[in-house]
C-alpha cells in the first residue's frame, strides 16, 4: 500500500494522541516528578509550632541538658542565632536551643537525641529544623502570605517580634529551610504542636483548641509542603502533639482529617511548668520521647 505524506501524518498524529492519553489517565499521578534528594542516611523533620515546639523560655536551659553534643543529630538554623554563631541554612551540632536564641527546651530536642540513641543504624543521622512562634493560631503557617500576615497585623509586639525573624513568612522559611536541607538528606516526616490559643485572644481565627476548621488548616498546611518540596501526595507522616492536659479534642480528631497520615501524641501524665499552658523540663523530654517512639514505629519497623 503506498502511503501519502497525508497518511503518515495522520497516522503519526494518532500515534501522539494515545501517547498523551496513556500518560494523562485522569487521578493517577505518573507524571508526578519527585524531588531529587540527598544522603538517604540522613533523615530529616521539619518541626512547626507554637510556644511549646519553640520550649519555654522562661524556665531557661539547665547546663546538664546543654551538655549534649552528638554529630549524629543536627540542626539547621532557621532563623540567624548571633549569641550561637548560628546562621540561617547551615546545619550546627544540635545543642539548645535549637529553635532561636532565647528559647527553650523543645520537644526536638528529645525527639532526636531519642532516635539517635534508639536506631540500631549507626549510619543514620537526624536532622531537624524547628520554625514556631509562641502563641500564634495555625492561621500564622497559612502559605497565603497575605491571610498570614493580616492575621499577624492584629497581634501582639512580640510575636511580630518573632515571626519577623522568620522573614515574616513562617511558611516560606519552612519551605526554603526544607529544600536545602534536601541536598544533603531525606525528609521524612513533620512534628506539630499547635494549639493552645484560644478565643479570648483571637476571635477571628482558626486556633487548635476550639475551631472545627484547626484540621482543614493543619491539613492544607501539610499538603502544601508536600507540594512545595516535590514529595508525593500523604508520603510522610505528620506527629501532631496533644496540649498539656491531653484535653484538646481537636487535635484528637486531626487522624479523621488526615486518614492514614496524621498520628496524635498524647501529653496524659506529663508534668507542666510554671503556668497551664507549658511543659515542665521532664514534660518536654517525655513528650519528645512520645514523638520518637512514634515515628519509629512509623518508618524504623
Amino acid at each position: 500500500m503506498k502511503l501519502t505524506k497525508r497518511s503518515i501524518i495522520i497516522a503519526v498524529s494518532i500515534i501522539l494522541l494515545s501517547a498523551c492519553a496513556t500518560t494523562n489517565t485522569s487521578g493517577n499521578n505518573d507524571n508526578f516528578e519527585e524531588a531529587v534528594q540527598g544522603d538517604p542516611n540522613f533523615h530529616i523533620y521539619l518541626c512547626f509550632g507554637q510556644s511549646n515546639m519553640e520550649g519555654d523560655r522562661a524556665a531557661g536551659i539547665p547546663e546538664k541538658y546543654k551538655e549534649y553534643n552528638n554529630d549524629r543529630f543536627q540542626v539547621m538554623a532557621a532563623a540567624n542565632m548571633p549569641n550561637t554563631k548560628r546562621t540561617v541554612g547551615n546545619w550546627y551540632p544540635a545543642v539548645p536551643p535549637l529553635v532561636r536564641d532565647w528559647t527553650g527546651l523543645s520537644p526536638a530536642d528529645f525527639f532526636g537525641r531519642t532516635l539517635v540513641e534508639e536506631i540500631d543504624d549507626p549510619n543514620i543521622k537526624i536532622g531537624v529544623i524547628v520554625v514556631a512562634v509562641g502563641g500564634c493560631a495555625i492561621n500564622l503557617f497559612d502559605k497565603n502570605n497575605k491571610e498570614a500576615m493580616a492575621y499577624l497585623d492584629r497581634q501582639e509586639k512580640y510575636m511580630k517580634d518573632i515571626a519577623a525573624e522568620y522573614g515574616n513568612n513562617p511558611y516560606q522559611r519552612l519551605v526554603d529551610m526544607a529544600k536545602l536541607a534536601q541536598k544533603d538528606g531525606v525528609i521524612k516526616g513533620i512534628l506539630l504542636h499547635q494549639g493552645e490559643s484560644g478565643k479570648a485572644r483571637a476571635p477571628n481565627y482558626n486556633n487548635g483548641n476550639d475551631n472545627e476548621n484547626w484540621g482543614r488548616a493543619v491539613k492544607s498546611i501539610y499538603d502544601n509542603l508536600l507540594a512545595d518540596l516535590k514529595l508525593k501526595p500523604n508520603s510522610i507522616p505528620l506527629l501532631a502533639g496533644q496540649v498539656v492536659g491531653n484535653n484538646s479534642s481537636i487535635i484528637r480528631e486531626l487522624p479523621s482529617a488526615m486518614r492514614g497520615v496524621a498520628h496524635v501524641i498524647p501529653t496524659d501524665g506529663l508534668t507542666k511548668g510554671k503556668d497551664q499552658w507549658h511543659f515542665s523540663y521532664d514534660g518536654y523530654e517525655q513528650l519528645g520521647v512520645r514523638y520518637a517512639q512514634k515515628m519509629i514505629e512509623l518508618n524504623y519497623k
